[in-house]
């Protein structure tokens, strides 16, 4: 069994040597662009780490569909930066502004298509489930981008809709990296369903520290203007649950209309906004609310490995890599 810090240069190396056809320059170098900007890596690591509890055979079987899962997602952002109007990605231009939203578009869709011809790289006697698994989790992530826009234009979003559409948006594809790890390794059914289970709970908690760390991280560390979500009156964990707080205690009227005179608040006000919000926040303990949600997520994580008869090394190996996750501060 490889430490997670090989595992994780193996990972690194295959990104370094993805190269994409030079000809069309406009569609292909956004990609190479995209995939330059760097990133975490998280979802070829944890498939990675996944099929490593399993086997030691490691070679394109398993780090090109790997890859696949990095490919994907960098397509996903490249469409979000288009849908959220949004000019930086990583300290950079985004490609729709480096370039213009057509290319954008096709070159997205392209790298989309991409993932599936690196996810065929999967041995054949497992590819069936590998397939179904990966294009069922693509069509989630497309569904819970859609119930994100949606929610823009709504002001009765419970948190129950919320978690459905971060688990849609941002978890399924993490529960798919750990459970295609194990697919592609042979595990049976139930060992997968229980990584994939794994997975998913691990990126609610990864999404709710998201959240919080737009309001309460450090810029410096963080690495962009704190307060975005709060600006643009997004629907993240600390919202929604401040809005139910206020919905389901005696002063609702007041505390709603309150919260509604901070949301509209003008640009011209954004730093004014953005400190009465997270007071308002913090009056309700939701800054320590998300808290103790991020870690009764990542607990459960974790529960789903105990309870599912992995053995405590692998338990703890899979524990070093969720807690990077939710411990971060960028």
């Amino acid at each position: 069994m490889l430490s997670l810090e090989q595992l994780y240069k193996l990972i690194d190396n295959k990104v370094a040597e993805l190269k994409w056809p030079e000809e069309p320059s406009r569609l292909y170098a956004p990609l190479q662009y995209m995939m330059d900007m760097g990133g975490k890596r998280l979802r070829p690591r944890l498939c990675l780490l996944s099929y490593n509890l399993f086997s030691d055979d490691i070679g394109e079987h398993i780090l090109t569909p790997a890859l696949a899962l990095e490919v994907f997602h960098n397509f996903t952002l490249i469409h979000d930066d288009i849908m959220d109007n949004a000019d930086i990605r990583r300290g950079v231009p985004t490609v729709y502004r480096k370039w213009d939203q057509n290319i954008a578009i096709l070159s997205g869709d392209t790298m989309g298509l991409w993932a599936f011809r690196m996810l065929a790289k999967a041995p054949k006697e497992h590819l069936h489930k590998a397939l179904e698994l990966f294009s069922r989790t693509t069509v989630e992530v497309c569904e819970g981008q859609q119930l994100d826009m949606d929610f823009e234009t709504r002001n009765d979003v419970s948190l129950n809709e919320y978690i459905n559409m971060i688990g849609l948006k941002t978890s399924v594809l993490l529960a798919c990296s750990a459970a295609l790890g194990a697919v592609i390794a042979g595990a049976d059914d139930s060992t997968c369903r229980s990584l994939y289970d794994f997975g998913y709970k691990l990126g609610i908690a990864f999404q709710i520290q998201d959240d919080w760390l737009d309001s309460f991280g450090d810029e410096k560390v963080f690495g962009k203007k704190i307060g975005g979500d709060i600006l643009n009156n997004k629907k993240t964990w600390l919202l929604v649950k401040c809005k139910e707080i206020a919905e389901n205690n005696g002063s609702r009227p007041q505390e709603l209309q309150h919260l509604d005179s901070l949301l509209a608040l003008d640009a011209s006000e954004g730093q004014k906004k953005i400190d009465a919000v997270k007071a308002f926040y913090r009056s309700l303990d939701v800054d320590t609310l998300a808290q103790q949600a991020i870690n009764d997520y990542y607990s459960d994580a974790l529960d789903s490995l105990r309870n599912s008869g992995f053995s405590q090394q692998n338990v703890s190996r899979m524990e070093q890599f969720a807690s990077t996750l939710v411990n971060r501060n960028k």
